[in-house]
């Protein structure tokens, strides 16, 4: 006798070659395998395979489509893409993966926009997976949300403060799962040091330098010819109109990263590139994922060399150059550590590996950023990287920008998030046009 579970599958492998024998792309809808939770969340089984929109396709969409293609529980159904070469580009790399899985379907079948609503209007699509420049982020995400798709969105979380609260803020309203891009919190030696650190193995933290990127500078590249198959004006989104230029976004010739992220109309400089990956695992040892600092002084400010944030129980953490590049340097009373991808140092070497033992201070364990996701989708929990955590360290980076710009020392309210100063006050959201904008 089959069991209940392999009469779904049949169920749904019967449906889906039907439908492909009359040329039509056919996924069963959740309500038909499963029903929905109390809550009205779709209810996904273990065996389903969750169908994912992506939305944004350049370098950074095509290494997320291995990463969550490689899970072997999802499949890729719709992309939302502006640059055509892109979608062709992305669409190229999925093929050969879904030639060698019958349970995909066919990859000529993956709905293909440029408008991304189109592509949350779908009904089959259970997640979006945003991986757009950040000046996107937001106004996709709160959109998404409302839509009834679980989200995961690439780090930075938001460009300003506001724009990322608003962004918790949908989440929460409309019962989604949201991970964060912050894929660090599920790598070994960075939860090896926000366990040590939690753990009081370099006794009491006093200080943390933090070497990541600059902050950004006012956009200033000059005008260049728009390529064939790029609309501009729905890469610019909810922003002001601007000169094109190719290091926005580049050719597929070109395998690099775009360098949209050095201007602050876009992005927020190395302060938020990698600043979003290594505050993170500061904030996560410091347990403070749902707060942060409650000051940050400029350089030259209050006596300190370099941008310098203070936390409320007075451990400083700065914003400097040292030896390790995009690295954290935490000293203690009783040592140092030192952390790096792929690399963990501590003066007391034998801390390095240090097994935890059961009865201490444990965080969240997740050996991969995806299948996390996939697994809190399914269960309907929060995963590794929740939204506000990830609103959370976006914020850290934010409010350093701003001092950055006004070259202030600024109190910091992280219940209220804002500070003491009108003008800095003025820069925690910005202008989104009508078309595109949200509620801030």
């Amino acid at each position: 006798m089959k069991s209940s579970n392999s009469n779904s599958i049949n169920r749904r492998d019967f449906l889906t070659k039907s439908s492909l024998a009359i040329g039509s792309f056919f996924i069963v809808p959740r309500h038909v395998l499963g029903g929905t939770r109390p809550d009205g969340s779709p209810y996904i089984a273990p065996s389903d395979l969750i169908n994912l929109g992506f939305i944004g396709t350049g370098k950074q969409g095509r290494g997320l489509s291995n990463s969550f293609l490689s899970t072997g529980e999802v499949r890729i159904a719709a992309i939302s893409e502006v640059y055509q070469a892109k979608t062709n580009l992305f669409l190229d790399r999925v093929k050969e993966i879904y030639s060698k899985s019958s349970s995909l379907g066919s990859y000529s079948e993956i709905a293909q926009y440029q408008d991304f609503t189109e592509l949350l209007a779908l009904k089959n699509i259970d997640a979006v997976v945003i991986a757009s420049p950040d000046h996107w982020h937001a106004a996709m995400s709160v959109r998404a949300a409302a839509a009834g798709k679980d989200i995961y969105c690439e780090k930075p979380l938001s460009l300003t403060v506001k724009e990322g609260r608003a962004m918790v803020d949908a989440t929460r309203k409309y019962k989604r799962v949201f991970q964060t891009g912050s894929m660090q919190r599920s790598w070994p030696e960075f939860r090896q040091a926000a366990e040590l650190i939690r753990n009081g193995y370099i006794g009491e933290v006093k200080s943390i330098k933090v070497n990541v990127g600059p902050p950004p500078i006012a956009y200033d590249l000059t005008a260049e010819e728009l390529p064939t198959g790029l609309d501009f004006e729905k890469w610019l989104g909810p922003n002001d109109a601007v000169a094109f230029n190719s290091e926005l976004a580049p050719p597929i010739s070109k395998d690099v990263f775009p360098n949209w992220r050095k201007y602050k109309e876009f992005g927020g400089g190395g302060m938020t590139d990698w600043g979003a990956h290594m505050f993170d695992i500061v904030q996560w040892a410091l347990d403070m994922d749902g707060s942060g600092p409650v000051q940050v002084d400029a350089p030259k400010t209050n006596g300190n060399e370099f941008l310098t944030y203070t936390y409320a129980n007075g451990i400083k953490m700065t914003h400097q150059p040292w030896e390790w590049n995009n690295a954290i340097e935490f000293v203690g009373t009783e040592g140092t550590l030192r952390v790096q991808r792929k690399k963990l140092e501590t003066s007391n070497a034998a801390l390095k590996d240090r097994v935890i033992g059961p009865n201490e201070k444990h965080v969240y364990e997740s050996t991969n950023h995806y299948k996390d996701f996939l697994s809190a989708m399914r269960n309907r929990t929060r995963p590794v990287c929740d939204v506000e955590i990830g609103h959370r360290t976006a914020s850290v980076c934010n409010i350093g920008n701003i001092a950055y710009e006004v070259n202030k020392s600024l109190t910091w309210n992280p219940k209220s998030e804002k500070f003491n100063d009108a003008g800095a006050n003025a820069l925690l959201g910005r202008k989104l046009n009508k078309t595109w904008g949200i509620k801030l």
